[in-house]
């Protein structure tokens, strides 16, 4: 071991305490960073995420809405029952009917559902099968004050809510059916 020389000092106690001071609070500095940015990010990942399942709501119902035959009342319902948020109905230029029920899925025995697209095709309304079934969107907040469907015989107003974690989106669609129906 090496002596120390005459006028030669040691680390003091002092200096020790005030290097290990300034070490915590720079990594507590780090640390509360690390965290916020992590909760940042998770906050706009729910957004981007609420954003996602309005713009994929509208995107399907849109053309649907724009197909839809506005002459006969029955074929817009904006109130079907049975869980069904909104069914469309309209005939193919190949005389083919088609049906298709917007579906919330998990209510009421969740705070969000899933929204799901059953479409339907046939010879005649009578005689209708099941084609396929899509979901359109989930976290679908199902009050009926955040999500909901009117139909004014000219246009439809559709209104869709989605909540993931606390981030929530709205957004509000006003769909003309085809021209000429």
């Amino acid at each position: 071991m090496k002596k120390l020389k005459r006028g030669q000092m040691g680390v003091t106690l002092v200096e020790l305490v005030i290097v290990v001071a300034l070490a915590g609070l720079v990594g507590a500095a780090i640390t509360a960073t690390a965290f916020q940015v992590f909760t940042f990010s998770t906050r706009l990942s729910n957004q981007m995420t609420a954003v996602r399942q309005v713009q994929q709501a509208g995107f399907w119902v849109s053309p649907d809405v724009m197909m839809a035959d506005p002459t006969d009342p029955s074929n817009i319902d904006v109130d079907p029952g049975d869980g069904k948020f909104l069914v469309l109905r309209w005939q193919a230029h190949d005389d083919t009917w088609h049906e298709v029920d917007y579906v919330l899925e998990g209510v009421p025995s969740s705070d969000v559902a899933v929204l799901t697209r059953e479409h339907y095709t046939g010879p005649s309304l009578d005689s209708l099968s099941l084609d396929s079934v899509t979901t359109v969107a989930q976290y679908i907040d199902p009050n009926v004050t955040d999500t909901f469907c009117d139909w004014d015989g000219k246009a439809l107003t559709f209104k869709v809510t989605a909540t993931v974690g606390e981030q929530t989106e709205t957004r509000i669609y006003q769909v003309k059916p085809r021209v000429g129906s």
